[in-house]
């Protein structure tokens, strides 16, 4: 087996339908905003001060996140693959501007495998944390959508 082999073809359902960004599947290794379920559920980035500016500045805080690679990037819709240092698998994180409601829908999704431990909730957090200190986004108000807060 190669490396390579970790990175998966690129699933065929990213993107943006009329219902949004793509559901997670049944396992625990993908959070979305625009999921209803408790454990896939992650709050959208709400944004502060100009929508524009705050788009721009995102594009560039995720093309500079470590392993990161822009696969489609448009006025209102960015995906971008992840590679985990270790064993090269690939995750999917997309993004997609709400321009009217002041907010970025968000997605990431392991594309092999059943847990990611944690990890694309991490990065989405840590993506938060990074545009919040940029000044373009507000805090989590800490709702995990599993019941807790």
């Amino acid at each position: 087996m190669t490396i390579l082999s970790c990175a998966s073809s690129r699933p065929g359902n990213l993107g943006v339908s009329e219902s949004g960004l793509a559901k997670c599947p049944s396992s625990p290794n993908c959070v979305c905003s625009e999921e209803a379920r408790g454990i896939h559920f992650i709050e959208p980035l709400e944004l502060k001060g100009d929508v524009a500016r705050a788009w721009e500045v995102t594009r560039k805080v995720v093309a500079a996140l470590p392993r990161t690679r822009l696969i489609e990037d448009t006025p209102s819709y960015l995906h971008a693959e992840v590679r985990s240092a270790l064993m090269h698998f690939v995750d999917d994180l997309e993004l997609r501007l709400r321009p009217a409601e002041r907010r970025i829908e968000i997605r990431s999704a392991s594309r092999l495998g059943w847990s990611d431990m944690g990890v694309n909730r991490k990065r989405v957090e840590t993506l938060r944390n990074l545009l919040v200190v940029e000044g373009v986004v507000s805090p989590s108000i800490g709702s995990r959508g599993d019941g807790s807060s």
